[in-house]
């Protein structure tokens, strides 16, 4: 892959993030992550330029133009699919990347993971432990591949300990949240603990577990994915799977440096996020 010997001051990195644009104002995980990746490149001259897109084809259509017009330098991939076609496009157009998420939806472009199975292998195992027999999942946009990976985790982790699992689809909205608990209080056999994807939907459950009088966590346990100030200030505080988004930020930020200088590509695996117990589980 083609690369500049040194990274361009002055020239941006482009991130084209395909998010709903309600959603990803009220998601603190971004803005964060941003945070991290603008402390190690501003310093080196390098803005990053965010566009938010609804669709795939919009970012496809968005880095090509960057490249067209060199209005980038280089780019970053996140919530990638399976066998996704921005990946063979960063190839085609010889612009250096750094791809977050699992190695295999990289294929050979330098990666930062975040090992999303081993967190989500511990959130069920510490759920086990604490007594629940009946863990429900509410899951992010179904064809990410690290939602692949975290809903096809937690079935293999909770059928290893031999518990029962309910899955809900979810799009990391609040109302999302509202929808899964609304679902789970119509079902005779409800899940005793829930899972979340992300901290928004997280905050709907608890909003919506309180108007039906589902008491958290004496009847409903609740877990968020992606710690924030929000799971921290909530009433109770949401237990939360938590890494640090700034710090995760950081290392995209110098696997990116590394690839606008030539550097060969390579896997990070960032330490796995680990469960933070709050007011929310049991």
């Amino acid at each position: 892959m083609a690369a500049a010997a040194t990274p361009q001051q002055g020239t941006p990195v482009g991130l084209a993030l395909v998010r709903d644009a309600e959603v990803l104002g009220a998601e603190p995980f971004f803005h964060e992550f941003i945070a991290g990746i603008e402390r190690v490149l501003v310093p080196l001259g390098v803005p990053v330029l965010l566009q938010v897109v609804a669709t795939v084809a919009q970012a496809v259509e968005r880095m090509r133009a960057w490249a067209q017009y060199g209005q980038v330098q280089g780019v970053i991939l996140i919530d990638l699919l399976p066998g996704d076609e921005r990946v063979a496009l960063v190839k085609e157009l010889g612009l250096p990347c750094v791809v977050i998420g699992d190695p295999e939806t990289a294929d050979g472009l330098p990666t930062v993971w975040t090992q999303d199975e081993v967190a989500m292998r511990d959130v069920v195992g510490e759920l086990v432990a604490a007594g629940h027999t009946h863990l429900g999942h509410v899951a992010g946009p179904a064809p990410m591949a690290h939602t692949i990976i975290r809903r096809r985790t937690f079935e293999r982790a909770a059928a290893e300990h031999g518990v029962r699992t309910t899955s809900f689809d979810g799009d990391y909205s609040e109302a999302a949240g509202v929808r899964a608990v609304a679902a789970l209080a119509a079902l005779e056999q409800r899940p005793t603990a829930l899972v979340f994807d992300n901290d928004v939907m997280a905050l709907g459950a608890l909003h919506e577990a309180g108007r039906l009088g589902l008491a958290v966590p004496a009847d409903l346990s609740l877990v968020a994915w992606d710690d924030s100030a929000l799971c921290q200030l909530a009433v109770p505080p949401l237990s939360a799977v938590s890494h640090d988004v700034q710090e995760l930020g950081e290392l995209v930020g110098y696997r990116l440096a590394d690839a606008l200088s030539g550097a060969p590509a390579g896997i990070v695996r960032a330490a796995p996020a680990r469960l933070i117990v709050r007011g929310s589980s049991r």
